[in-house]
């Protein structure tokens, strides 16, 4: 198997208990940028744990702590909420997509301002929705998002991949063979289905499930 993220331990052991072998590595690099945090934030979208990472790096610059309490996220990903929870502050709103969470946020949320943390390979999912439903929103680029390219001179049995760009990433030096491309979620499979039609997606956007999905498939193959 080949894993474009590195792994955490507990992720690998869910392989190496099955038998399965891999080779991992980080397909893309993330970059956190500096920005200022308007004072009259309240309401913050994003859709990733890097997102989320900016904007908790952003506001510990922040002299003003008291804006803490008032403020409120709306994400996408259990694990970027938790994050934002471990961080101190209160998830009002999270779904398992970006385009689930703009469908949210017009039906429940639409009369709030909102601050929007993209990255420069945003989707456009969140901004046109809310264009078109006339919420008022800023954003500000919170991290980039660059290809790590690495060659590899042989054939998996399986390519592990969690977002869009990091199929791209991949592709740049290297070609899939006709193994299983297991996805995190649609918007990853879709990119995906562009090379390939062996493709299976995690039941829930978790790297942990696309774990799952691997060991179902190899682990007893014969």
């Amino acid at each position: 198997m080949l894993s474009t993220r590195i792994l955490t331990l507990s992720q690998k052991e869910l392989l190496l208990n099955s038998g399965i072998g891999f080779v991992e590595y980080d397909a893309l690099h993330i970059s956190l940028m500096d920005f200022e945090i308007p004072d009259s934030t309240e309401h913050v979208i994003v859709t990733s744990k890097n997102g989320a990472k900016s904007f908790v790096n952003a506001f510990k610059a922040k002299s003003n702590s008291s804006l803490k309490g008032k403020i409120q996220f709306y994400c996408v990903g259990e694990k970027t909420q938790r994050f934002i929870e471990d961080s101190g502050f209160m998830v009002k709103a999270m779904s398992t997509s970006a385009s689930e969470l703009a469908d949210l946020i017009v039906s429940k949320y639409n009369t709030n301002r909102f601050l929007f943390i993209s990255g420069n390979w945003r989707r456009d999912d969140i901004p046109e929705q809310l264009s078109k439903n006339n919420i008022r929103y800023d954003e500000i680029k919170g991290y980039e998002t660059s290809f790590k390219v690495k060659s590899f001179n042989t054939t998996f049995d399986g390519y592990l991949f969690y977002s869009p760009s990091g199929i791209r990433s991949f592709l740049e030096a290297n070609t899939l063979s006709d193994s299983p491309l297991f996805c995190i979620g649609e918007t990853t499979a879709q990119e995906a289905k562009k090379h390939s039609e062996n493709i299976i997606v995690a039941n829930k956007p978790t790297v942990e499930n696309v774990l799952v999905q691997v060991v179902k498939k190899l682990s007893f193959r014969t």
